[in-house]
């Protein structure tokens, strides 16, 4: 499976932050289906990781309302409520203008390369695939809400994106214009690495705004 986050290569990584990555993406990704049993034997098979990071990561996954759990069944991968999309994309429309305008004048030289990096990736989305190109989307949203440097709004913006693009996976095969979608980000990564704040938070609007009408056309 490729890796959607954004850290620097090379970073230390705690076992168990390995782990709720590589498990939070499968699930965000719904790899792991909505309403599947959560498996601990299993995720540390295929991650190579003991017990217990792979239960600090799945705490941290209760909380972010990936998985739950119910007592004396077990956990489970949370179910995609269609409902939650007005709640996800309310949020989601006030605060990703406002990364997108706080990237825009905090953004590194790092930061911008990692923009750009992606920006080279979003010119070739035709011979992407539409999971490729989920993971692409991710990767641009983490990139902005990372250079935002604000600790407490990317933490907030990852946590809703990611609920937000389970939505997205379960109607991909609905959904003509996937490409497009994702393609919209050019713009906004020009707008933040130019460091026009005014201008990326109208694209961020713009670009929930269309995703939800998106979704709302394909149920």
């Amino acid at each position: 499976m490729q890796h959607v986050a954004t850290e620097p290569e090379g970073e230390e990584l705690s076992l168990a932050e390995r782990a709720y990555r590589a498990i939070r993406d499968r699930l965000v990704m719904l790899e792991i289906r909505p309403g599947a049993p959560i498996n601990e034997d299993q995720l540390m098979q295929s991650l190579g990781v003991g017990r217990t990071p792979v239960r600090e990561a799945l705490k941290r996954l209760q909380y972010e309302r990936l998985i739950t759990t119910y007592p004396r069944r077990g956990t489970f991968a949370t179910e995609v409520n269609i409902t939650d999309l007005a709640h996800i994309s309310e949020v989601r429309q006030e605060l990703e203008p406002l990364a997108a305008a706080q990237a825009a004048r905090r953004a590194t030289a790092a930061d911008r390369a990692a923009l750009t990096a992606a920006l080279r990736e979003l010119s070739a989305t035709e011979q992407r695939d539409a999971a490729e190109l989920m993971r692409l989307d991710l990767q641009v949203h983490r990139a902005i809400y990372a250079a935002t440097h604000n600790p407490y709004l990317e933490d907030t913006l990852v946590r809703h994106d990611n609920l937000a693009t389970r939505i997205w996976c379960l109607f991909i095969d609905r959904l003509s214009d996937m490409a497009g979608h994702v393609e919209e980000h050019g713009p906004l990564i020009e707008a933040v690495v130019a460091g026009e704040a005014e201008e990326a938070a109208r694209l961020a609007r713009s670009h929930v705004e269309g995703f939800e009408r998106a979704i709302r056309n394909a149920i």
